[in-house]
């Protein structure tokens, strides 16, 4: 019977490529719309996900991981007199303006660690050396943001908010998809790129109780306000961080058999206003909020869900026009005494030789799609083993799904029909 299936699927060679070419078109919107969404969300929390760290310490007002209320850097030197903490190291999170040699500008983050530490550190380093960044006035960047940064090699100059920096360190697979571009560097230069071009005035009032209190104010110097005659500063000096200076994060590193629950605990007993995270925790909260919050889950899943409709509709019709043109077929079948089953099985197995021979090249074009975008864009089109296997579940569904359609018209075939004409 293996051979009436196969025969009925082969007959028709033009027909044949249109449903192949349906199904391959459905498998891979699925799939690609799959892929981007897992590719997005692993984005958004790559830079956690990549950290050793055990406890990530942020401000209790916190909704991801780049939008959060700093927190000053006293906290660090709290974290690391406590009970059961073996290290901890400070990330700091600002935003600022690159402006390229030819004088375009563009959004940036920039993220500055300690490259001499080790509960993060860059990952997929191409060209350069970590720590190099301790230099002032240095960066690195993702290759994929080369070409909107406008530079191409190391030792390659631009400016951040007025400051002059120097390309010194390429590395590959560190940027978000959703965020704008990343650029790593030590504490200490990202301290000075946050505050460049702007003045600060300490302003002190009194209260109705007699005390002063005091803000420090940062406006932006008039000669600095972005056009085309910026001053960029050419040279600066870099200075430790101190503890009222603002940073994001403290990443801790519990000692070998520490509760870090326990830990958890107690350093949100000790610093009231910050919240004490699990590497697992910062990121899952992160990921649902771009997933959730942002409704790019929801558009990205209706796209799957139109590829899925999509293939039904082709598969559906292409095997039920196969089925309506081998009725005599399938009625000498029913006259010969085959059962309701072994007519199902034909078609069935049309439908699984549709289903396999569609889902492989379908795979094959999206497996070398995500590679090219993640070569020359940096996207992350992410193809898991799982996924592919639950992606050719869903094929195989889908096509033997579709069959449900031609099998309720050979159903109602009658066995006369062999002595028509």
């Amino acid at each position: 019977m293996a051979s009436i299936a196969r025969k009925n699927l082969l007959e028709d060679i033009p027909r044949f490529l249109v449903a192949q070419a349906g199904i391959v078109f459905a498998v891979s919107l699925v799939t690609i719309q799959l892929g981007i969404l897992r590719g997005f969300t692993r984005s958004t929390s790559l830079l956690i996900d990549q950290s050793t760290a055990d406890i990530w310490i942020s401000s209790e007002e916190i909704l991801h991981f780049e939008l959060t209320q700093p927190i000053p850097a006293e906290r660090l030197a709290q974290a690391q007199e406590m009970e059961g903490v073996a290290r901890a190291e400070a990330i700091a999170l600002y935003s600022g303006r690159w402006r390229s040699p030819s004088g375009k500008i563009a959004p940036s983050r920039i993220i500055g660690y300690n490259p001499e530490g080790q509960l993060f550190r860059l990952w997929n380093m191409l060209e350069g050396d970590q720590l190099d960044l301790k230099q002032p006035q240095t960066v690195a960047v993702d290759e994929s943001n080369l070409s909107t940064l406008e530079i191409e090699a190391l030792g390659d100059e631009a400016s951040i908010n007025s400051i002059a920096v120097r390309l010194a360190g390429i590395t590959r697979g560190t940027q978000s998809i959703v965020s704008s571009l990343f650029l790593f560097t030590s504490l200490e230069n990202a301290k000075v790129y946050a505050a460049g071009g702007l003045t600060s005035t300490v302003r002190c009032t009194p209260d109705e109780t007699g005390s002063v209190s005091c803000t420090t104010v940062f406006e932006r110097v008039q000669d600095n306000l972005g056009g085309e005659d910026e001053t960029i500063t050419p040279e600066i000096e870099l200075e430790p961080l101190n503890i009222t200076d603002p940073i994001s994060y403290v990443l801790i590193q519990a000692e070998p058999g520490q509760d870090i629950a326990d830990l958890q605990q107690r350093l949100e007993a000790e610093m009231p206003d910050i919240r004490a995270h699990t590497r697992e925790e910062l990121s899952t909260l992160t990921r649902n909020h771009w997933q959730n919050s942002t409704g790019v889950g929801f558009i990205l899943g209706l796209g799957a869900t139109v590829g899925v409709v999509v293939g039904i509709v082709v598969v559906g019709q292409i095997l039920y026009s196969s089925v309506s043109d081998h009725l005599r077929e399938f009625g000498t079948l029913k006259a010969m005494g085959a059962s309701d089953w072994v007519i199902y099985s034909i078609i069935i197995e049309q439908a699984m030789w549709m289903a396999v021979l569609g889902y492989i090249p379908s795979m094959a074009l999206c497996l070398g799609l995500g590679a090219w975008t993640f070569a020359t864009q940096g996207i992350i089109i992410l193809i898991t083993p799982i996924m592919g296997v639950g992606i050719f579940g869903l094929t195989v569904a889908m096509c033997v799904g579709s069959a449900l359609f031609a099998i309720q018209k050979v159903t109602r075939v009658d066995p006369a029909i062999v002595f028509k004409a």
